[in-house]
């Protein structure tokens, strides 16, 4: 339970702040924007779906309009022809990522390219998840394994059907989409005991909304130490199963060496770490927070299409 004093000291520190911030606010020109209140700002028109809530504000108040969430200033952007210029024209100017409570548990500090800092890290770390995953060359090197892993499914789904077991096809599609992205990204498979008891899908899933879940922690950083929701003891202890399991990944790789010319992504982030010649620091945080982005991402893309 939570003091009295401490609340009451609580919402005097949001008041204030809220205050000088709707001073600071004026000095901006800004989108047309609907009427806020105080504290929570326009935090309070949105419902079970905010991007309906939102299409109908803007409705009212045009493609590019203002919202302040709790402490969070947002430009919502609703028509293609706005979304262009955010997206396109003027995107370096908004290529930034702001503080998320997310991804400071979950992607070792916005270490990763999600949720990353714009800048020569980010560029950087791109470009080279570019080059050495997701290029052409690089996918059409991994046709042969990944036909393997298909007809190792196929055989299954046979045995089974001759057997007359019944199969979960989503699941075993969502295996081997884990058993792909493994080989690709680590260079081996990994088993979903290996992760956590929950397995790949359900663990990434789970990060996922946590990511997604509105925070009050990130619309009112004061009551982010106080963890209303629960969110940061659940986004803590994600955390730690995405951390113990990359470590397990990365000493793997230490242990096994140079095996050959063929490299995966892990034994090329690890050489440019060992390297030690880039213009911006990256150690183990930055090769496990890009290592969860590929396995999201592949994950991710497959429990789309499943």
């Amino acid at each position: 339970m939570f003091s009295a004093s401490l609340i009451w000291y609580t919402l005097i520190v949001v008041a204030v702040f809220s205050f000088l911030h709707g001073l600071t606010k004026k000095k901006k020109k800004l989108p047309p924007s609907p009427r806020g209140v105080p504290i929570l700002g326009h935090l309070h028109m949105l419902g079970k779906n905010p991007h309906q809530d939102l299409h109908r504000i803007a409705q009212k108040h045009g493609p590019i309009m203002y919202m302040q969430f709790g402490f969070v200033p947002n430009i919502i952007v609703s028509s293609p022809q706005a979304a262009e210029q955010f997206l396109k024209t003027y995107d370096l100017v908004f290529a930034g990522r702001p503080p998320h409570q997310a991804a400071k548990y979950l992607s070792w500090d916005q270490r990763n390219l999600t949720f990353g800092t714009y800048g020569p890290y980010w560029r950087n770390m791109r470009k080279l998840c570019t080059l050495e995953l997701l290029s052409s060359l690089k996918i059409g090197s991994f046709q042969p394994m990944r036909r393997q892993e298909v007809g190792l499914l196929v055989e299954w789904l046979k045995h089974a059907a001759i057997e007359g077991v019944s199969v979960d096809l989503s699941a075993k599609v969502s295996s081997l989409s884990v058993e792909m992205s493994c080989r690709m990204v680590f260079g081996k498979k990994y088993e979903d005991k290996d992760i956590d008891e929950r397995g790949f899908k359900v663990v990434i899933q789970e990060g996922m909304k946590l990511a997604a879940i509105p925070n009050l922690g990130d619309y009112f950083p004061f009551l982010g130490v106080l963890d209303l929701q629960g969110l940061t003891r659940k986004m803590k202890a994600l955390g730690k199963v995405f951390d113990e399991f990359f470590e397990k990944v990365i000493d793997d790789h230490v242990r096994a060496g140079d095996q050959g010319p063929t490299k995966d992504i892990v034994d090329i982030l690890m050489s440019i770490m060992q390297s030690g010649g880039t213009d911006f620091q990256f150690d183990r945080r930055h090769v496990k927070a890009i290592m969860l982005d590929m396995l999201a991402g592949f994950n991710g893309h497959c429990n789309i299409i499943s």
